[in-house]
Order: structure tokens, then C-alpha cells, then sequence
């Protein structure tokens, strides 16, 4: 029998991802601080919760998809949290983009309940959520796995597993962001090398992204900052800076030296202080035009 999935954060991601769940049948009801964004849902067939603990009975599965640490911590904990009404056997699926500090400490506070907890942020953007394509990455019990397995199957094209420590999923998720930012950066940069040389920034992209990177990162993002269009943001400029911020917390915490992710957090910094927080992040290209006198 088909567990019943309370689903927390209907954001661009969070509500493509919910409305794919419904659309397979799962009993599913829905929970955001703004309400009125479930309302598409709804009119699927979902149910709207009142309070994050009412997001599903004690052995269903609770599927968080927030903005940050602060958002999470307290939707699971604080006083309406649905760590109090998620019983022995319940699961909490948690895809947002998170500190693996915190990812560990979820981990175990669901562990001393009797609950499981299974890390499984993802890679793609909302368009890829909605058409089922994102990677899925994974990692904690077997038994919380298992669990998971049909609904991740439900909204993605692949599952990558990284162990038992869900905090490993957290860290490759920040790994990739990071390698998003600092491909965003060196487009900008190189571009605008190219547009203050006298060369056509479309030509440009599209022949790297032809050439030596003919992958969808320099070819969309290349397009994108080529044609410097940054609104509607695929992922807010404040995210990316988000979640680049949590990869050097863990990365000093590691000792580990992460010089482009310093150089990139300073110009997503730089970014949002001239009021481009929510812009695409690929905004890096304003930065780099700036910066070179275009």
C-alpha cells in the first residue's frame, strides 16, 4: 500500500516535483507558508496541510524541498514541527540543499525516534524537475533507500548513491554547485575578454560550446550570459551564493582549500549588494562586463 507523502516547499522546484507525484497516484498533501502556491495542486488532487506536523500521519513520508538550514530546521523541529508526528517507520526525504552539519544532525535526531532520514538533494533546474529528468543523490540506511526508492524513481532519471552518511549526499551536492559556479564565472569572464577584443559574445559561446565544452552547462548557461539575459531566474543569484557559502564552511572545517569557491563567493557577494539577488546566477556576467568597462 502506497504510503501517504506530506510534501514541504512548493517553490519552482518543490511544486514541478509535488505535482509529479500526484499525477502517479500517491496519496499526497502539501504544506507551504505561503499557501496559496498549492493551489495548482490541489486542484490535482492534493491536500492542503495547516501546520507541518499535520504534512502526514506517522508512517508516511515527509518530502522537504526549502530554501535553506534555518527554513528546515525549523518545518522538522521547531513548534509545529513534523518531527513530532512522523512515527517509528516514517521517513523524511530531505532534497533541499543543505549544510551536511545539519543533514547529520536531522539524521540523528530521526534515528533516536525510531524514523528515517535519507539525504537526496538533486541536480537540474525547475524544467527538468517538471519533465521527471533530474539526478537524484543519495545516501543513508538501506532500509530509509528502500523506502525512497519509488518516489525518487517517480521524479528523476537517475539515482546516484554515496553511502550511509547522509552528509556525503550534502557535500557532492555543494561539490556540483560549486563547479556550476565556477563554470558560470569563467564564461563571464572569458566572454567579456572576447566582447572588449572585439569579438561577437554568441559567436563566441556557441563555438566552445561546440567545441571543447559541448555539454547543456556551457551551452545554456554560455547562451545565457552571451545574450546576457538573467530574469526569470532558473536559480536565484542568493542560492547560488547560499549554497557556495555552506561548501566553504564544510570545506574549512575539513581544512581543505577551495580558492575558486572563494573567488566565486565574493562575486555572487558583490552580485547581491548591487541588488541582483534575484537574478538568475548566471548574473555573473554583469560582474564580469563591470569589472572590464562594458
Amino acid at each position: 500500500m502506497d504510503r501517504t507523502i506530506g510534501f514541504i516547499g512548493l517553490g519552482h522546484m518543490g511544486a514541478a516535483m509535488a505535482a509529479n507525484l500526484v499525477k502517479a497516484g500517491y496519496p499526497l498533501r502539501v504544506y507551504n507558508r505561503s499557501p496559496e502556491k498549492a493551489q495548482p495542486l490541489l486542484a490535482l488532487g492534493a491536500r492542503l496541510a495547516a501546520k507541518p506536523h499535520d504534512v502526514t500521519p506517522p508512517d508516511g513520508v515527509v518530502i522537504t524541498m526549502v530554501s535553506d538550514d534555518a527554513a528546515l530546521e525549523l518545518l522538522a523541529t521547531g513548534p509545529d514541527g513534523f518531527a513530532q508526528s512522523l512515527g517509528p517507520g516514517g521517513l523524511h526525504l530531505s532534497m533541499s540543499t543543505i549544510s551536511p552539519a545539519l543533514s547529520r544532525r536531522l539524521a540523528a535526531l530521526h534515528r533516536d525516534r525510531g524514523t528515517f532520514y535519507l539525504a537526496a538533494p538533486v541536480l537540474g533546474r525547475p524544467d527538468a524537475a517538471a519533465a521527471r529528468t533530474l539526478w537524484i543523490i543519495q545516501a543513508g540506511s538501506t532500509e530509509a533507500k528502500a523506502i525512497a526508492r519509488p518516489y525518487l524513481e517517480t521524479l528523476s532519471q537517475g539515482i546516484f548513491d554515496f553511502g550511509e552518511d547522509p552528509g556525503g549526499a550534502n557535500l557532492v551536492k555543494l561539490a556540483g554547485n560549486v563547479l556550476l559556479a565556477s563554470a558560470l564565472e569563467a564564461m563571464a569572464e572569458t566572454l567579456a575578454f572576447a566582447e572588449k577584443n572585439g569579438i561577437p559574445r554568441t559567436a563566441f559561446a556557441e563555438m566552445f560550446g561546440a567545441t571543447l565544452f559541448p555539454c547543456p552547462v556551457y551551452q545554456n548557461y554560455g547562451r545565457a550570459i552571451a545574450s546576457q539575459v538573467y530574469e526569470p531566474a532558473g536559480f536565484r543569484l542568493d542560492l547560488g551564493l547560499k549554497d557556495v557559502t555552506l561548501a566553504l564552511a564544510a570545506a574549512a572545517e575539513s581544512r581543505v582549500p577551495m580558492r575558486l569557491a572563494s573567488v566565486v563567493r565574493d562575486q555572487l557577494t558583490s552580485a547581491a549588494a548591487k541588488g541582483r539577488a534575484d537574478m538568475d546566477w548566471s548574473a555573473l556576467g554583469l560582474e564580469a562586463s563591470e569589472s572590464a568597462g562594458l
